[in-house]
């Protein structure tokens, strides 16, 4: 796999389920959200970068596209990466897929800004944050 890409695993649990007996559509937000922290769990230097407290990435917009039921027991892979870096905002992509058949579950575009916490206010994404994400972007799609 591409070092582009990050790679979070988890399995479907019982709370995770819906009424039918499989994940609830919300549930899909929270294991999105788990990736994205893996994927900055796997770039220390970045992390590092956003843990100061000046900074932080702040999502502005996210597409989900269901496509198959994941149910309890299954074993689920995330996988992450940034596809796009703008003047004044970035997009990560993001799949969920069934680990014993690869079957794709969701997949999911993510905008985000740099938001400037003092100000409370997005800024431009320049300078060392810039040369910190461009070598990330991977355009083309994960499978």
């Amino acid at each position: 796999m591409d070092s582009r890409v990050s790679t979070t695993r988890l399995r479907v649990r019982g709370y995770h389920l819906d009424g039918y007996g499989h994940v609830n559509n919300a549930r899909y937000l929270e294991f999105l959200e788990e990736g994205r922290w893996g994927y900055f769990d796997d770039r220390p230097g970045l992390a590092r970068r956003l843990m100061g407290g000046e900074l932080a990435f702040v999502a502005v917009n996210l597409n989900i596209d269901y496509r198959q039921a994941a149910v309890a027991g299954d074993d689920l892979e995330i996988l992450t990466r940034l596809s796009a870096v703008g003047g004044r905002s970035a997009r990560m992509n993001q799949e969920i897929r069934r680990v014993r058949d690869a079957a794709l579950v969701s997949a999911a575009a993510l905008t985000f800004v740099l938001l400037d916490v003092a100000a409370n206010q997005a800024v431009p994404i320049e300078g060392e944050i810039r040369a910190l994400l461009e070598p990330l972007v991977m355009e083309q799609p994960l499978a």
